[in-house]
C-alpha cells in the first residue's frame, strides 16, 4: 500500500524527495493509518481545489485496501 501511495504522489509533486510516508500499525478495529509528508509548495497539488486530489487519493487507497483485506486512513500532513 505505501508504494501504491507513493507512486500516486510522485506523479503530482514537483519536490519528490520531500515525499515521506510513515505507516502506523493497525489499531484495535484493524485500520492502518497512513501519514503523507510533502514539501509546502507541493501541499496544494496533493490536496486539489475543494479537497478534490485528496478526496481521489483516498479512494485509490481504499480500493486497494479492499483486494488485500485491508482497512486505511490517509493523512495529509
Amino acid at each position: 500500500m505505501k508504494e501504491l501511495l507513493y507512486s500516486i504522489v510522485e506523479g503530482l509533486v514537483e519536490d519528490k524527495t520531500a515525499i515521506k510516508i510513515e505507516e502506523d500499525a493497525p489499531n484495535e478495529e484493524g485500520i492502518t493509518v497512513y501519514h503523507l509528508h510533502v514539501a509546502q509548495n507541493d501541499m496544494g497539488r496533493v490536496i486539489g481545489k475543494q479537497g478534490r486530489i485528496a478526496k481521489a487519493i483516498r479512494t485509490l487507497m481504499r480500493a486497494g485496501a479492499a483486494r488485500n483485506d485491508m482497512k486505511v486512513l490517509l493523512e495529509i500532513e
